[in-house]
């Protein structure tokens, strides 16, 4: 996927990575053939637990019929410049890190809004919206228009029909993608926020309102 990465080291983000993967080995066991078409928002339904508990995701196609994507609520408690020391254009960079899901952990990625590819080792996400890999790429948006982007460590990856399968087991609430959602500050209640959006007043297992 790239040449290069920016790569970080921290123990706290393997160790939510760990659990969110074992929702992924979950789905692997009862994927088929991919029917969903195209970028989409997926909103954790509200009995949804383990790693992608109260998470909302953006996800676009990749490779062959596989799908790659971000989880966009998880603020971690890092800065860009605490995990890439020694960058001393990442201190100009105000938002945290977000964990953007169990796969590639200590690499971050950055996603820009822009009218054209950041670089030659990024890709398209849907809109005008890029995902930037390779360490060059993220260097110059971090230099240039430090704060146009969102951070993330790690991703998501589903399999060819992966996404569908978990899709028909009913933990996943299907909407149109939305940039404005990807560069929202208050990401921490944009999971409740989308699911009343809805009209539906979620609940925690034992009947409680969250």
């Amino acid at each position: 996927m790239m040449k290069t990465a920016m790569r970080i080291s921290c123990p706290a983000i393997r160790v939510v990575a760990a659990t969110a993967a074992f929702l992924a080995a979950l789905a692997a066991a009862s994927a088929h053939a991919q029917a969903v078409a195209g970028p989409v928002m997926l909103v954790a339904k509200p009995q949804l637990v383990l790693g992608f508990q109260q998470t909302v995701l953006v996800a676009a196609p990749f490779g062959e019929d596989g799908y790659v994507g971000f989880i966009i609520n998880r603020p971690l408690q890092h800065t860009l410049a605490s995990l890439v020391p020694g960058h001393e254009a990442a201190h100009k960079v105000v938002d945290p890190v977000r964990f953007g899901g169990p796969e590639s952990v200590d690499q971050i990625f950055a996603v820009v809004r822009s009218g054209n590819s950041p670089g030659a080792e990024s890709l398209p996400l849907f809109g005008d919206l890029y995902v930037a890999a390779g360490a060059e790429d993220i260097r110059n948006i971090v230099e240039r228009t430090p704060n146009d982007a969102r951070y993330f460590a790690g991703f998501v990856k589903w399999r060819p029909g992966e996404l569908d399968a978990e899709i028909a087991q009913g933990i996943w609430y299907v909407m149109t993608p939305d940039a404005e959602l990807m560069f929202r500050e208050d990401a921490k209640s944009m999971w409740l926020d989308l699911v009343r959006r809805m009209g539906i007043e979620p609940l925690t297992p034992d009947g409680r309102a969250i």
